[in-house]
Formats: C-alpha cells, structure tokens, sequence
C-alpha cells in the first residue's frame, strides 16, 4: 500500500461513515415513527462494514508498513500514524460487539423520544439498562489504566482522565459556588421580556441571519428543526445544524443558532482536502464545544455584540422588546438562576449541570450506580448542587440525548469548552486589535479568520493540549474563564 491507496481506503470508510450520519441526521429531522426499526438494521449494517474495512488485518499490516516509509511528509506522516493509533483502538472491538451497539443505540433512541412523549423515564429505562451494560462491556475491551470511564473519554477528549477531572471540576465548583453566592446577595436583573410571544417564522428567519451574519456558509449547509439542536457533518463543503423553537422564549431558539453556528463553522474550517483524513477531522470535543461557546457566550452574550444586532430584533420584536433599552435586554439574557434544564442554564450554573451527568456517568460505568436507580440520583444531585426540585422525568433525566446516542463520557468536554473558549477568546483580543469594536459593528471576519488560521485548518495535527499550547502558549487554564465570569458579572450586578 502506497500513500495513494491509504488515502482511497481511508476515503472508502469517509464515505461509509457519512452516509451513516446522512442516516442519523434523517432520523433526527424527518424519519416516521415505523422507520424507526429498519433505520437501526441499515445503521448497523453499515457501521459493520466501516468497522470491517477499518479493522481488517491487512489494512493493519499496510499501514504498520507505511508507517515505516521515510519519503512521507510531515503531514502524510502524521495521518498515518493518527490512523494506526484509531487502527489498534478499533481492532479491540469486534464486528459483533460493533453492531450490537448500534443496535443497541437505536432502540435507545427511539425509547427516548417515547419517553419524552409519554414524560416517563420507565419507557426509556430498558433500552437504556441494555445500552449502559455494553458501555461497560466497550471499556473493558478498550481497556484502561485507572478508570473504565477514561477508556469512553478517549473517544471525545483524547488524553483526558478521571483523576485530572476530578480535581477540575473541584476546583470550578468551588469558585462557582463563591461567585454565584455574591450574586445571589443581589436584586436579580429581569428577563420577564425574554418569555412573550415570539412567533416562530420570525424567530426561524432570525436565527438565518444570525447564522449567516456569523460567517455560516449555506452553499455548504442548511438549518432544521429537531428535538434537540445539533450539528451534524458530512464533509467541510455539507455541514447542517439544527434548532429548536419555542414561541414562548425567545433564547432557545437564538442561542442554539449561534453555539451549533460556532460548532458548524469549525466543521466548515477543515480543509477539503483533507477529508476522510485524520488532519480532516476536529482534534477533540472539548476544542469542538470551545468553538461553540466561545461564540454563544463571549460573544454572543456579550453587550458589544448585540450593539449590532439588537437593533434588528426591534424591529422584527417591536411589539415584544421594542421597549426594553440595550442595557436591560444584556443584563437580561445573563440573568445568574438556578434552573432545570442544561441548556437552557446561565453561564455559571451550566457547569454544575455538567457535574452532576459527570458524577453519574462515572458511577454507571464504575458499576456503583443501576440505571433503575439514575432517575434518584438525578433529582437528588439537583437538589444538593442547583438547590431545585424536578417536578418531571422530562425536565428531569430524560431532557439530554447524549445517553440515548451512547455517549457516554460526552459531557465533560462541555465545561472543557467553555475553559478553552475564554482562554482562546482572550488570546484573540490581544492578537486582533480592536476585535470587540469590530464586532459590535456586525463585522466577524476578523474572529472567523483568526479561527480558521489557529484552530480549524489543523484537524487532529495536535493534541487539545498542544493546540492550546500552540495559540495561546501555554496550556490550559481556568483562570481565564474565571476571570472573565467574574468581571462580566461583576458590572452586570454590581458585586
């Protein structure tokens, strides 16, 4: 095997993979209630000819033999050994175990839109119990040093580990906890104006332009509406997001336009031609979610970004905000509560939201905790860490996909995200003079470009470590999300 061949290969199992998420997204957006079995066989059948080809022993040998070849560039070099590495992991799981899960997989999804429908975990429970038991399972194959939670983690946020974590969200907790203590010493600030009605094609026709506005290209995308907003890619040049409206609240709809926004233009970023390569591939979920929030939140809950924009939504909300001033509508869409539901959850709070699924992912795969038992937990966790009550299962257990997709070790990169995004943020306003400025005259070039430079071209070429290393020199820190939390909020409520 040539350089030439790897890449064919490599490209034969792209194009597998993309048709699956081409399923995926299907089955998001638009699959009828009786798809829902066979669409899980053709899901299977497909991951098990992608596993088959990324597997197979000869494969194996020929890019141990290509690994070995010295006329390679540094680039050729780096996809071949990145390969390899996914080559040795995959290897550990065999073709059965492969389409059990995705089976498996399946029928947790679609226990969880029944439950969602019916507000009951217990329709959800089965399916979930049979998927957490081969999440298990997967750990154990994979193997791990410490903990069987790292062997999943690897999957989203490569290098990461338990007891690094561990010591993170320790150290967030308890500044989070200070920080929103002062805050509660304060009048809250008001966001009664954020919960009128806001007609849904309005809102659908400015969550357009606020993708379009953020550099989002719909020549290589296209916005729907799902159950969950996601962001899904079939390649740099048809990456496709989703949103959810609710025409009682005008931020679900906005914010999850602009955080899938952030997650689409990274996935836009990567180079052509590079795809199917590792070098086409975004290095870690943490450095995905950095992009997403720095977007949602450094700029998109920032005072300079809606000077640009809030003009616009009075006009097309006249009725609703065309009273509420700038400064009102800002301290209003940054409004410190407790609340319910994570992605609907301030900045600050969000984080515990994190814990609390972190704490009980480790739990269930540490075998300490029965998922007949996760629904107590839950509503216990949010009693000791948010001090609230869950009234229900939907606004309870059963509100994240993540579980019913498997994703199991997902979450952490959430609050990894954040951390990377205000670090990098910060690093941009020193590079590019006058950012903010430019940015509360509607222009993002300057961002997006400086992203596409620093992060989005370089795929899996470095670490989430080195990355950060390599933007910011040094690696990463929370003081810089800290920092920015504490003055934002500090001026929002006069601590």
């Amino acid at each position: 095997m040539n350089y030439s061949d790897y890449k064919q290969h490599l490209n034969k199992i792209a194009n597998l993979n993309t048709a699956i998420a081409v399923l995926h997204w299907d089955k998001e957006v638009n699959l009828p209630p009786l798809g829902a079995a066979p669409r899980g066989q053709q899901i299977a059948t497909l991951s098990g000819m992608a596993h088959e080809l990324a597997t197979s022993d000869e494969f194996g040998e020929q890019l141990q033999s290509l690994a070995n070849v010295s006329t390679l560039s540094e680039d050729e070099k780096k996809n071949v050994s990145l390969t390899l590495k996914d080559y040795k992991r995959g290897k550990k799981l065999d073709l059965e175990f492969v389409v059990a899960l995705s089976n498996a997989t399946s029928e947790a999804y679609h226990s969880w839109i029944k439950a969602r429908k019916s507000n009951s975990f217990e329709d959800y429970r089965p399916a979930l119990e049979k998927l957490v038991d081969l999440k298990r399972q997967e750990a154990e194959k994979l193997g791990y040093e410490k903990h069987p939670y790292d062997a999943l983690l690897e999957y989203y946020e490569p290098g990461a580990r338990v007891e690094e974590l561990d010591v993170l969200f320790k150290d967030v907790r308890s500044q989070l906890t200070t920080l929103t203590a002062r805050i509660r010493e304060k009048e809250n600030v008001a966001n009664d104006f954020l919960f009128q009605r806001f007609p849904h094609q309005q809102q659908w026709d400015f969550g357009l332009e606020i993708l379009k506005n953020m550099g989002y290209d719909f020549d290589r995308g296209r916005q729907d509406v799902s159950p969950h907003p996601f962001t899904i890619s079939f390649s740099p040049q048809d990456v496709r997001v989703t949103t959810h409206v609710d025409e009682n609240n005008f931020a679900p709809m906005t914010w999850s336009c602009i955080h899938e926004g952030g997650h689409a233009l990274y996935e836009q970023g990567l180079l052509v031609e590079n795809f199917g390569l590792p070098l086409g591939q975004s290095t870690s979920l943490g450095i995905h979610e950095s992009q997403s929030r720095l977007w949602e939140n450094n700029v998109g809950r920032s005072k300079f970004y809606w000077s640009a924009h809030y003009p616009r939504v009075q006009e097309i909300f006249s009725a609703q905000l065309g009273g509420i001033s700038l400064d009102q509508f800002y301290k209003g869409i940054n409004r410190i509560e407790p609340s319910l539901i994570r992605i609907e959850s301030d900045e600050l709070h969000y984080h515990l939201h994190i814990l609390i699924r972190y704490e009980l992912e480790k739990a269930l795969m540490e075998d300490k905790l029965q998922v007949a038992d996760l629904k107590e937990a839950w509503n216990a966790k949010y009693k000791e860490y948010l001090d609230v009550e869950v009234p229900n299962d939907n606004k309870g257990v059963l509100q994240d996909i993540h579980w019913a997709h498997g994703s199991i070790g997902y979450f952490p990169t959430y609050s990894l995200g954040s951390f990377y995004a205000a670090q990098f943020f910060n690093q941009a306003k020193k590079e590019i003079p006058g950012l903010t400025e430019e940015i509360a005259k509607g222009n993002n070039q300057s961002l997006l470009d400086w992203l596409r430079t620093n992060i989005h071209q370089h795929g899996r070429k470095y670490t989430a470590k080195e990355l950060c290393e390599k933007v910011c020199g040094e690696p990463l820190k929370v003081k810089y999300f800290m920092e920015y939390a504490e003055k934002k909020f500090r001026e929002i409520y006069d601590l």
